[in-house]
């Protein structure tokens, strides 16, 4: 499957997009909302560490207040924004709130993927 390391995805794709996607490389979800400032704080650090990690782990966009997306909020409980959420195998295998530097999110991602044997 050859998929862009950056995507917006919805309520509508979000089983194809990241759950069975995720079964080939980790998806990160980014839970963002346009009137959130750390939301958009987080986003360019976001795609720093993509980038960084080259092809190790996708980034999904879900913006929350668009169309149904809300529901994904609710379904996976998220109680503020941003939210980033790492899938792996179709399963959330983490996650944490709020804005944070690159660097932090490099080593999340790094012993999230060590735990799981993903590295």
């Amino acid at each position: 499957m050859s998929e862009a390391a950056v995507f917006d995805c919805d309520w509508e794709n979000f089983d194809r997009k990241v759950l069975t996607a995720s079964a080939e490389v980790p998806v990160l979800v980014d839970f963002w909302a346009d009137w959130c400032a750390p939301c958009h704080t987080i986003a360019p650090q976001l795609l720093r560490v993509v980038e960084e990690l080259g092809g190790a782990v996708r980034l999904a966009k879900v913006e929350v207040d668009d169309g149904e997306n809300m529901r994904l909020a609710g379904h996976y409980r998220l109680r503020g924004f941003p939210t980033v959420m790492l899938f792996q195998h179709g399963e959330e295998h983490g996650r944490f709130s709020g804005a944070r530097p690159a660097n932090w999110i490099k080593h999340w991602i790094e012993r999230q993927l060590l735990a799981d044997g993903e590295i």
